[in-house]
C-alpha cells in the first residue's frame, strides 16, 4: 500500500502569458475468541523460532520497546537500539519482535485499558493474523477503531482506507532511470510499479537490503511509492534549477536530482543540520552530485537570491497518511498538532513563492489527508498569491486526471 501523500501544484504565470494549465472482539484465552458471535480457532501468534523460551523473549523485548516509546521517543528508532542493546537476535527473531511491535500500534484500539502490555501484545497479533489470513474476520464497523475518534473531524475516512492502514505495509524500493528491470533481476522477489512509475519496485523477499553489493553501489534507494510519485509530478528537466525547500534526509532531492540526469542544480535545504549531514552521506552513495546543501530556518530571509524553475515545499506535516507503515504516530499526534503544522505549511509556502521564476512550478506535497493541512492551505495561498495558477496534472499512481 502506498502512503497517502497530498499534492497542490501551481504555476507563476507570466505576464502577458497564456497559462499552460488550466460487534467488539474479545480475547479468549488464547484458546479462541470470539468475532460478531462466531468462535474461531486460535491464529498462531508468532513464527515459531525454537521452543516457548524464544517466543517469550520475543515478546519480551517488543514489552520492553513498547515501554519506552511515546510521542519523542519513536518506536522504530526504540526498536533498532533495543535490538542492537540486547545482541545474539537473529534476523528472523528481530522480525519477529518488529512485527509484534507494530502490531500492537496497529491495533491498540482494539485493547482493553488495565492489562498487562505482554497481554495486549498477544492479543494484538492474534487480531492481526484474523485480519491477515481470514476474509471477513473483523467486521466492518470494528474498522473506526483503528484511529483516534478526532481523525474523523479532521478528514474524509472511508471503510477501504480504515481496512488498508491494518495491512502491513509494502517495501517499495526506486532503481536508477531507466534501470528498474534490470535491478529487478538483479535482487529478486520483485515486481514493477506499472506504467506511471517504471522505475519503481515492489520488494517481497527476506534478504536485508542495506548489505546488498546494489545498495552499497547507490543503484537504488528504500523510498515509498507516494514519495516516488512527487518526484515524478516536479517533472524536473535536465539544466533546470530546483530548490528544495524541506529537503530532510535527502530521499525526493536525489530523486530530482537522478530525474535531471545531474545536470542543473538543486538547492536542498532543511532547518536541521544533521538532516542535511546524512543527505550528503546518502548523495555520495547514489553519486548525485548536482545539488547544494544549505540551511533554513524557514524565514522571509531565504537561503540564496536565485530564482528557481521550480520549488518543492515537501512540508513538515501531521503524517496521517504514513499511518499504515507509522502506527504509533496515530496514537501521538494530537488536533493541536495540525493546527500549528498548517500554520507552519502557510509560513513556508508564502516565504518560498517569490523564489519562482516567472512561469516557474511550485510543487506543495504533503503526506497527510487533513483538510487544514491541504485544501485550506491551498486555498489560503492561492488567495495570497494572485500570480499562482492550479496546474492539471496525470496522477502517476493511478492516471487519474486533476482539474
Amino acid at each position: 500500500m502506498k502512503e497517502d501523500i497530498s499534492l497542490e501544484v501551481h504555476r507563476l504565470n507570466t505576464p502577458g502569458r497564456r497559462p499552460a494549465f488550466q460487534g467488539r472482539m474479545q480475547s479468549r484465552r488464547h484458546v479462541g475468541w470470539e468475532v460478531g458471535g462466531t468462535v474461531m480457532k486460535p491464529i498462531a501468534i508468532i513464527r515459531r523460532v525454537g521452543d516457548r523460551r524464544s517466543n517469550d523473549g520475543t515478546i519480551r523485548v517488543a514489552a520492553t520497546v513498547i515501554s519506552k516509546s511515546d510521542r519523542e521517543h519513536q518506536a522504530d528508532a526504540v526498536l533498532r537500539m533495543e535490538l542492537k542493546r540486547a545482541g545474539g537476535i537473529s534476523r528472523e527473531q528481530g522480525r519477529d519482535i518488529s512485527r509484534a511491535v507494530f502490531a500492537y500500534y496497529r491495533w491498540l484500539g482494539w485493547l482493553e485499558e488495565r492489562t498487562p502490555v505482554e497481554k495486549w501484545i498477544l492479543r494484538a497479533l492474534e487480531l492481526d493474523g484474523a485480519f491477515q489470513t481470514i476474509p471477513g474476520a473483523i467486521p466492518e464497523a470494528e474498522f473506526r477503531r483503528a484511529v483516534p475518534d478526532w481523525a474523523t473531524e479532521q478528514m474524509e475516512i472511508s471503510a477501504e482506507w480504515l481496512r488498508t492502514l491494518q495491512r502491513e505495509p509494502k517495501l517499495w524500493l526506486r532503481a536508477k532511470v531507466g534501470q528498474g528491470d534490470e535491478l529487478a533481476n538483479k535482487l529478486g522477489s520483485t515486481r514493477g510499479g506499472g506504467h506511471g512509475l517504471p522505475d519503481a519496485i515492489l520488494y517481497k523477499g527476506m534478504e536485508d537490503l542495506f548489505r546488498t553489493a546494489e545498495f552499497h553501489a547507490g543503484e537504488f534507494e528504500l523510498q515509498d511509492i507516494s514519495s516516488q510519485a512527487v518526484g515524478i509530478l516536479c517533472e524536473p528537466q535536465p539544466g533546470e534549477t530546483w530548490w528544495d525547500a524541506c529537503a530532510g534526509e535527502g530521499g525526493k532531492m536525489l530523486h530530482l536530482g537522478d530525474l535531471m540526469r545531474g545536470k542543473g542544480l538543486i538547492w536542498a535545504s532543511d532547518r536541521a543540520e544533521w538532516r542535511l549531514q546524512k543527505l550528503k552521506r546518502r548523495a555520495a552513495r547514489a553519486r548525485v552530485f548536482n545539488y547544494r546543501a544549505v540551511s533554513w530556518d524557514g524565514g522571509a530571509k531565504l537561503p540564496t537570491k536565485t530564482k528557481f524553475d521550480g520549488i518543492l515545499v515537501d512540508a513538515p506535516c501531521s503524517g496521517t497518511g504514513t499511518w499504515q507503515r507509522n502506527p504509533q504516530s496515530r496514537w501521538t499526534t494530537t488536533p493541536l498538532d495540525v493546527a500549528e503544522l498548517a500554520t507552519l505549511q502557510k509560513q513556508l509556502l508564502a516565504n518560498a513563492v517569490p523564489a519562482l521564476k516567472p512561469g516557474g512550478r511550485l510543487i506543495y506535497s504533503v503526506c497527510t489527508l487533513t483538510r487544514a493541512e491541504t485544501v485550506e492551505v491551498q486555498e489560503e495561498i492561492t488567495k495570497q498569491f494572485a500570480g499562482l495558477e492550479p496546474m492539471a496534472l496525470k496522477n502517476p499512481l493511478d492516471g487519474a486526471q486533476s482539474e
